[in-house]
């Protein structure tokens, strides 16, 4: 080993921004629009994490509709991930492709629970060969008491519904529904078979979604998680079907022939489909995840709140350095750099952005938002939500059981957890989140001169401090 020329590795906190000479009149006047991978594109260069205590569809949902990206986790059943999807899918969607239906000799209570479970407000009413028979809404057995009536005694008939052709335009719809009052508008062809249903909400959302990160349909973005073991191949392909936007494969220790092997096989099932891929810490590991066909990168091993890697193993890479190594292969390949973990602030992300970072993936900071699927906690009078890294132990356990991995009882003792299981304090809503990380953004990016993310990079100096100096710069009193 040579000792004499070790390398120096910064943190965030080990950094800041060299202000620079700035055109930018108003941070309103930044731009935040970053590419993921070719076809996705971002309003704002964030994304939550594949954490189960961070992102299901509602947290998938919201960020997408402040325009960013969410990553669905994958430590639940194949058909729960596809449904997680599903729901994001249709959350925005001005023609839902799928409506949710119903067989017209269905009770009332089987029709109360579909909609309670896909958290919908009525169901379509369809025969064996989808042709259309009725809507029946919640406001059609909001007060029958007999939960074992036939659909058909409740719904609304075919004879009285005001329909669509497919094809029909967004303009064209919006006059149909708003001159019949109407907040369904099913989309049928000439035999009378379901091909749509158009609802009111959608609409109105469509009208007002220029900040919404979208696909090309209208839809939101959204991304799943897969593994490298088990029915990993199978996961991916029923995601696809389901029309995720992106894969993210990854594990803590990404630079690895297994992860390799499986980038290449997830791309050779679905060739279309686009990947992304880590987690690495060394430009080397970026060119080889890069080389098997991954369409983006992330980068981070052992920064994130949750994650003791470094501890445990005494391996790692401090984020800013592993960032900035890493987007050299970037700019060189024209790969995306995904950099995970370590983000305490909106200062961090700029940071992150100035070094080469496409986007930033945020995990502790979203977990205690009202969107996020993790349980609620009281503590002394507060109000904390639970938060675990995923190589703690309760997350290795998870990934056995999702991978169809069976436990040997002695195998438990055997388990080295890299994370661990905690909580986070309640911060309320994703979305005033977000408004306060982004709005940090914009102002650092104006300090560096910068417009757009691109300029930044261009533009971004960093200063190294001294001990002293991060105390001047982070230590701060925090009451009188």
């Amino acid at each position: 080993m040579d000792i004499k020329n070790l390398k120096v590795g910064l943190s965030y906190n080990d950094v800041l921004l060299v202000p620079r000479r700035s055109r930018v009149e108003s941070r309103k006047a930044v731009h935040t629009e970053s590419m993921l991978a070719q076809g996705i594109n971002l309003k704002i260069p964030l994304i939550s994490a594949n954490m189960d205590t961070v992102t299901e569809a509602n947290m998938a949902i919201a960020i997408a509709r402040e325009g960013g990206l969410g990553i669905i986790h994958r430590f639940m059943g194949v058909a729960s991930e596809v449904a997680e999807v599903r729901k994001v899918k249709r959350a925005e969607a001005y023609i839902i492709d799928r409506p949710y239906s119903i067989g017209k000799d269905a009770t009332i209570s089987e029709a109360r629970e579909i909609m309670q479970s896909h958290g919908v407000s009525g169901l379509l009413v369809t025969d064996r060969t989808n042709k259309l028979l009725g809507i029946l809404s919640d406001r059609d057995i909001r007060f029958i008491g007999n939960e074992e009536e036939p659909v058909s005694k409740a719904m609304t008939p075919r004879t009285r519904l005001i329909t669509a052709s497919p094809g029909i335009a967004m303009d064209r719809a919006l006059k149909i529904m708003d001159s019949n009052r109407l907040e369904k508008l099913p989309i049928v062809d000439k035999g009378n078979v379901v091909k749509g249903l158009i609802t009111s909400k959608d609409l109105y959302r469509r009208m007002h979604s220029d900040k919404y990160a979208k696909d090309k349909k209208g839809r939101l973005l959204v991304g799943a998680s897969i593994g490298i073991k088990g029915d990993y191949i199978e996961r991916a392909e029923a995601l696809a079907d389901a029309e995720a936007d992106i894969l993210v494969l990854d594990v803590a220790h990404g630079h690895t022939d297994g992860v390799i092997k499986a980038i290449r096989e997830v791309k050779k099932s679905l060739p279309g489909m686009k990947l992304m891929a880590g987690n690495v810490a060394t430009a080397e590991g970026f060119e080889d995840l890069a080389a098997a066909g991954a369409d983006c990168v992330k980068v981070g091993i052992g920064p994130g709140a949750a994650c003791t890697t470094r501890r445990v193993t005494g391996a790692g890479m401090p984020q800013l350095t592993a960032i900035l190594d890493c987007s050299e292969a970037a700019r060189k390949l024209k790969i995306s750099l995904i950099a995970d973990g370590g983000i305490k602030n909106s200062g961090d992300i700029t940071k992150s952005l100035a070094a080469g970072a496409s986007a930033i993936m945020i995990g502790s900071l979203f977990a205690g938002t009202d969107e996020s699927p993790g349980y609620f906690i009281r503590r002394d009078g507060a109000k904390f939500k639970a938060y675990r890294g995923m190589a703690s132990f309760g997350a290795n356990i998870s990934r056995k059981k999702m991978d169809k991995i069976e436990i040997d009882p002695q195998e438990v003792f055997d388990i080295v957890p890299e994370g661990v299981e905690s909580s986070v304090p309640y911060i309320g809503s994703m979305k005033e989140v977000v408004y306060q990380l982004i709005g940090g953004v914009r102002s650092g990016m104006s300090y560096c001169g910068a417009s757009d993310l691109e300029e930044l990079r261009r533009n971004a100096k960093f200063i190294m401090l001294t001990e002293s100096a991060a105390k001047e710069s982070y230590e701060k009193l925090k009451q009188y």
